[in-house]
């Protein structure tokens, strides 16, 4: 059994746990989303989700971006960064897909050295480039990300009262919480107030800006392509994303709001390349995870001395880019090059990783922090209530009505 530590620390973590809930509840939606006081100011600049797989034919690298506000600013850029390897972790080639809109029906669109799209974007078909290698679709559309969030909110509940009822934390942060809280925690996240699991995120219709480009334009440093999405002004940076709920639930846990607020706003300034500076913020975030199924230390490349049991995991995900084998046309596992080439799972090798608009990766990441598995965690939901596309363009259902500002 570990050992009791003091009331305080305790308290930390059902703080912790506090802040996390709150994030699951604000208005705003999505995987990644209000996670810093300046994206908060503007909805235009924050980025709800971020999708990129292999189109089936092998020949192109898919890409969406969905943004929180429901219309695109003529003040920001929306870009996309793909790195391409021979070596995972790399980045020996990089391309950057620059999009601005002066106005709802122009667009401007430019991978650099490989095409150019301007014009119209709304339509179904999309907006394709000068060199017919850049396709490109900007408008409301239905994000597929679907979160049982009040399920979420009730198992977080259950591990808060654990909390403040003395359950002992470890040398590494993680609480052994008792095998009544775990049942509890696994029962309420699978329901909403007792019944089937709810989809918070139901019709929500957010601006996406949806990207087909030639995988020759982007994997000229090898065939291991990395990912991620920004949002930018003439002052810098705004809000950046890459997998599913780094930056905004394993960032400043612990911490009060003005410091969490801090980590967050910096996280978003910098490059994926130099985020080990948040390493040791991860490790605190991952801890409240591991202890989730009444075990510690199994989570995903979880090492036995606690003084470094998470560290291996929380350097992967500080550098925050999503990984796609572009020598792959089936994209069925999340996450898939991360866990073959990082966590040595072979079966995985075969399949192209990223994260398409089809799939539960918000359980599949749950899972890999709370016990190593891809389904050990689940909130209930299996799917969107519309069924989006992994071949054919714009891949996202329409919205159902227009937004009118």
């Amino acid at each position: 059994m570990s050992p009791p530590f003091p009331p305080r620390t305790r308290r930390r973590l059902a703080l912790a746990l506090s802040i996390a809930l709150a994030a699951a509840l604000l208005p705003a939606r999505a995987s990644d989303h209000l996670d810093s006081p300046t994206v908060i100011a503007d909805p235009r600049a924050d980025i709800g989700d971020l999708y990129a797989w292999m189109q089936p034919d092998g020949r192109h690298l898919n890409l969406a971006m969905t943004v929180v506000g429901h219309t695109f600013s003529d003040r920001l850029r929306y870009v996309f960064r793909i790195d391409s390897a021979h070596r995972f972790g790399g980045a020996e080639r990089s391309l950057a897909i620059v999009c601005r809109f002066a106005a709802a029906d122009r667009a401007e669109c430019v991978a650099d050295g490989v095409d150019a799209a301007r014009g119209d974007a709304r339509g179904e078909a999309g907006l394709w480039g000068d060199q017919h290698r850049l396709r490109v679709f900007a408008g409301l559309r239905d994000d597929p990300f679907f979160n049982n969030v009040r399920g979420t909110r009730a198992a977080y509940n259950v591990a808060d009262a654990a909390l403040r009822a003395g359950a002992p934390v470890d040398a590494a942060g993680c609480a052994s919480l008792p095998a009544a809280a775990v049942q509890g925690i696994d029962e309420q996240w699978r329901h909403t107030d007792g019944g089937p699991a709810r989809n918070f995120l139901a019709g929500w219709t957010p601006a996406a800006l949806v990207v087909q480009i030639d995988l020759k334009a982007v994997n000229r440093g090898g065939p291991l392509l990395a990912v991620w999405a920004a949002t930018e002004s003439g002052e810098g940076r705004i809000d950046r994303a890459g997998r599913v709920l780094t930056g905004n639930a394993l960032l400043g846990t612990l911490d009060g709001e003005d410091v969490s607020n801090r980590l967050k706003e910096r996280y978003n300034a910098i490059e994926p390349k130099d985020g080990a500076e948040f390493v040791p913020e991860i490790e605190k975030g991952l801890a409240l995870y591991d202890g989730f199924d009444g075990r510690c230390g199994n989570s995903l490349l979880a090492a036995p001395e606690p003084a470094r049991r998470y560290r291996a995991l929380a350097q992967l995900l500080a550098d925050d880019r999503l990984w796609i084998d572009s020598r792959r046309r089936r994209c069925e596992q999340p996450f898939a090059v991360e866990l073959a080439q990082a966590a040595g799972r072979s079966q995985y090798r075969r399949d192209c990783g990223g994260r398409t608009p089809l799939q539960t990766a918000i359980n599949v990441y749950r899972s890999l922090l709370v016990d190593a598995s891809i389904d050990g965690i689940s909130d209930g939901l299996l799917r969107d209530e519309k069924t989006p596309s992994v071949s054919e363009f714009p891949f996202l259902v329409p919205a159902e009505k227009e937004y009118s500002p």
